[in-house]
């Protein structure tokens, strides 16, 4: 029996396979299953299947000589009708669960080798263009080596690329998410004249940093929209995060305002994303302010146009839009350099910057369906203003600083990383309320099939190995329709027939799951 797993490589251009510490074969993609034969889609084929003769040693043996770090070179034989072998570059990794150890072998051809058949499927998927000859003759080709094939082989592994910047994304969120839980818990806590407070401060505003380098690896792996897919959010919120950031570096001189609209309009937006654009609109305003006197100013206001309407270099289509703006007293900028600053890898701050902050911010708004708007005199300070699109009803507001954060509900949190348990656990218990774990779909559905425990919320994280999340989602709904449930996701957002799922992105701190929790408890479950 194969075991439940995620492979996460089905869809990859490139064959991949999942072997176990026996050298069985327990998953094939289909880009191996054409390059290799449907053998090895088989029940658990054994890896020497598709050995060539030209490797040193069995399978057992290389693996017991395999390095973690090492991308080595394998021959692997194609399809048994075509004789020929393969070179391939392969990449490997190995993980571990429950006392069971697995290794993901992704390979990416080389160079063929051996008699190819003149007739019949080629042994890779590999575009070649033919030599002009009559219809009639048969051509027996040379061997090809992928290298004529450039383009598919830069492809494969600019995918092979994408998928690496997915799983590191989505494993170094899981940790940030531990270390900003506890440690902006730690800071509800301490007093303001605590010895430690100041260090705390110092690894949350790491962390925060950290989340910056994760959401720009989540940009460069996914290229798909974000507004259709997006929960609804409080853009109060993040704005109020982000200032308090900042005012928390405490920069000498600077006096920060902030003027939110109370009844802000509904908005759908990817929260991690908004934040990390707010965030470099607000680093480019602290840097520009050079004097004691300096000024920042942060809004948020509905806006409604009735027409198509020019915000400087954008132009609005009519609807409803909430406005984020940002204003500061510095130097403003020059006329010749405005019209750039949207350009990639363009910065006056020298050979230290990168030049893609405010290209980032473009890049997420208008993936929004919005636009960024930006006007400035030489010494008359700047001006940024974030259009997205809303909806003319009204968002609930978010939890105030003094709100009660307190409860007795019980909670089942349930996620297969354990540092991730350990902090739900450690929070919501903080805050009196009792709470079961699992670190699996299956263990979930067990407790909430129990005698006499009475659940109140489940938050569950959306990708796990053998049932993930929205398959929970599927079966808790089977068996206790007005259950409450809250996702949370440190790369994968809701599917469109989930968005009425409430949704909370990695990583977060305790208040923000707090409040999200207590808003879910305060509200009456329906029935379907």
């Amino acid at each position: 029996m194969k075991p439940e797993i995620v492979f996460g490589l089905e869809s990859a251009a490139w064959p991949a396979l999942l072997v176990n510490a026996s050298c069985m074969i327990l998953r094939a993609n289909m880009a191996a299953v054409s390059t290799f034969g449907t053998a090895i889609a088989s029940e658990s084929p054994p890896l020497s299947a598709i050995w060539a003769p030209e490797n040193t040693g069995t399978p057992e043996d290389f693996f017991k000589r395999w390095a973690s770090s090492s991308k080595v070179t394998l021959d692997l034989k194609l399809k048994v009708t075509t004789g020929a072998t393969l070179n391939f570059t392969a990449v490997i990794c190995s993980f571990a669960r429950e006392g069971s150890k697995w290794f993901v072998m992704q390979l990416l051809p080389e160079t063929v080798t051996g008699p190819v058949a003149a007739h019949g499927p080629a042994p890779v998927q590999v575009p070649v263009p033919a030599p002009p000859a009559p219809a009639a003759v048969t051509i027996v080709e040379e061997p090809k080596t992928v290298t004529e094939s450039g383009g598919l082989l830069f492809k494969q592994k600019l995918e092979c690329a994408l998928q690496l910047a997915r799983t590191v994304a989505l494993d170094f969120n899981n940790a940030l998410t531990s270390i900003l839980g506890h440690t902006s818990l730690l800071l509800s806590k301490a007093e303001a004249n605590h010895p430690w407070r100041h260090s705390l401060l110092e690894v949350e505003k790491s962390a925060s940093r950290a989340a910056e380098v994760v959401n720009e690896l989540t940009v460069f792996s996914r290229q798909e929209k974000e507004g259709h897919l997006a929960p609804e959010g409080n853009l109060n919120t993040v704005v109020t995060r982000c200032v308090d950031f900042f005012q928390g570096e405490k920069k000498t001189g600077i006096v920060w305002k902030t003027q939110l609209e109370r009844e802000l309009f509904s908005a759908r937006f990817d929260e991690a994303k908004v934040q990390q654009a707010l965030t470099k609109v607000l680093e480019n305003s602290v840097e520009a302010i050079t004097t004691p006197e300096g000024q920042i100013v942060v809004q948020t206001r509905n806006v409604e146009l009735a027409e198509a309407t020019q915000d400087r270099n954008v132009r609005l289509a009519p609807g409803a839009y909430v406005c984020i703006e940002v204003g500061d007293n510095g130097p403003g900028i020059e006329a010749d350099v405005l019209p750039r600053i949207f350009e990639p890898f363009f910065t006056t701050k020298g050979s230290s910057h990168r030049g893609l902050g405010l290209a980032l911010v473009y890049g997420i708004v208008t993936n929004h369906g919005g636009g960024v708007a930006v006007s400035s005199q030489p010494g008359a300070g700047t001006s940024v203003r974030i259009y997205l699109p809303a909806e003319k009803q009204f968002v609930m507001q978010s939890a105030g600083a003094d709100a009660d954060l307190t409860g007795t509900e019980t909670i089942l949190v349930v996620d297969d990383e354990g540092l991730l348990l350990t902090m739900a656990e450690t929070i919501l218990t903080e805050y009196g309320y009792c709470v079961l774990t699992a670190n699996s779909g299956q263990k979930a559905l067990s407790i909430l099939s129990g005698e006499n425990v009475q659940i109140d919320l489940v938050v569950t994280d959306l990708v796990m190995p053998a049932m993930g999340g929205r398959q929970l989602i599927e079966r808790i709904r089977q068996v206790a329709p007005a259950m409450r449930i809250l996702c949370t996701s440190g790369y994968v957002l809701p599917a469109d027939k989930q968005a009425g799922i409430p949704y909370l992105q990695k990583p977060f701190t305790s208040r923000e799951f707090l409040a999200k929790v207590k808003q879910l408890l305060a509200q009456t479950p329906a029935v379907d």
